[in-house]
């Protein structure tokens, strides 16, 4: 049986009963095919970076994307980019650097495949990919056949989609972007990097700086995957960004005056997960057995030296939520997808 924990980012989960790597989209779609028509489970699995798996593994096909190809084409000022799901993302974001095609820089160094973007609407520094997502191509399960969702398809919203809310039904195969061609970021939309960058909110800096001040400021929470730095070794934030309604902002707000906030559509406030965590007592560092939070970055669960297991690191997050949850009254959500495990409730 193959383990599945080296190809995840925190290097865990147990074995896969069966393992597959699939070179090309057809491959892909006749291996899930396959599985459903005999009834096996399929775990689709990229670069590992957004997933936590049971230490039990999985009872099924883990089918490893490793597809590639990228295809460029010019549509009046944008350049529109499609790649297959198993590209890797960064190395995207490097080409689209060098090629002066700009939308995607501040998403530099996130880990992971091209085919994970679309399904977390991946997102970091005032940039989300569903603001340059043109298309995805994808499998879809219930119909039995390929389709091309447009943007307005994917139901797109923060860390969300439909790939996610429904994700037995659709397998990506690649993503098209449309990006401005342009030496120049999109207008910073983030008060840190506008900070480091020496500009305003709305300003606009050469693509190669705003992507090496990102890589900076990733480093520096260790979100930049390196084998020497055991901050690293997560699935990235943990949690997501509490988006409260009013009546729960407002009780929120009783429970603690002046807590740092975002006002957004609908009525909607934006808490930082990483302030609620700190403020409920568990600062960068703190550690459950062999697991901790990052000494770097308050929404990463790290296995740092890999003795770790999945039951430790669930066990470290609802001690997390738990806290969160009795000193503030607000729920935090996982952002990684969990496999074959929970955090309960």
């Amino acid at each position: 049986m193959e383990m599945i924990a080296p190809y995840t980012t925190l290097r865990l989960g147990g074995p896969a009963r069966e393992f597959a790597e699939a070179a090309t989209a057809e491959e892909l779609v006749s291996l899930v095919a396959e599985a459903d028509r005999n009834g096996v489970p399929t775990l689709v699995l990229g670069g590992g970076s957004n997933v936590v798996v049971a230490d039990e593994g999985f009872d099924g096909l883990v089918i490893r994307v490793v597809t590639r190809g990228v295809s460029v084409s010019r549509d009046g000022e944008q350049v529109v980019v499609t790649a297959e799901a198993g590209e890797d993302w960064d190395a995207l974001v490097v080409r689209a650097v060098g090629e002066g095609w700009s939308g995607i820089e501040c998403l530099s160094g996130v880990p992971g495949l091209v085919g994970s973007t679309p399904i977390q609407n991946v997102g970091a520094y005032g940039q989300e990919v569903s603001q340059t997502i043109r298309c995805v191509r994808a499998y879809d399960r219930l119909t039995r056949h390929v389709v091309d969702l447009e943007a307005r398809q994917c139901g797109f919203s923060y860390r969300d989609s439909v790939f996610k809310r429904d994700p037995a039904r659709y397998v990506v195969l690649a993503v098209t972007y449309a990006l401005e061609v342009s030496e120049l970021s999109g207008p910073v939309a983030y008060a840190e990097l506008a900070a480091r960058l020496q500009t305003e909110i709305g300003g606009r800096m050469p693509l190669a700086a705003a992507r090496e001040t990102v890589l900076e400021l990733r480093r520096g929470k260790g979100m930049v995957l390196d084998p020497a730095d055991p901050d690293s070794r997560s699935a990235g934030s943990f949690f997501t960004n509490p988006l409260l309604p009013a009546e729960q902002a407002a009780e929120l707000a009783v429970r603690a005056p002046g807590h740092p906030r975002w006002e957004m559509p609908g009525d909607l406030v934006k808490v930082p997960a990483a302030w609620l965590i700190e403020q409920a007592g568990y600062p960068k560092g703190y550690e459950r057995g062999p697991v901790r939070i990052s000494t770097k970055h308050t929404l990463a669960l790290t296995n740092p030296d890999g003795s770790g297991t999945t039951d430790d690191l669930l066990a470290l997050a609802r001690e997390v939520r738990d806290g969160v949850r009795e000193k503030f009254g607000v729920t935090l959500v996982n952002e990684p997808v969990l496999v074959c495990c929970s955090l309960g409730e």
